[in-house]
């Protein structure tokens, strides 16, 4: 699972916030989504949950849109 990895790279994280994000993960998948479609996905999830935001609604909304630059 790509989240997973990306969460062992990423930083340190407590068990409740990799169950947290794993859950974001799992509740926005979308059927047909390439591997890219998912690391994308999981990237925006980890991104947004450094930047702060950590309400599980928000998370899963926010990793619908594309990554701000």
């Amino acid at each position: 699972m790509p989240i997973r990895q990306k969460l062992e790279d990423a930083a340190i994280l407590l068990p409740d916030e990799v169950d947290l994000l794993t859950k974001v993960f799992a509740a926005t998948s979308v059927q047909g989504e390439t591997d890219a479609d998912r690391e994308k996905r999981a990237s925006r999830i980890i991104a947004n949950y450094q930047l702060g935001i950590r309400d599980e609604t928000e998370l899963a909304e926010l990793s619908r849109r594309p990554l701000g630059r």
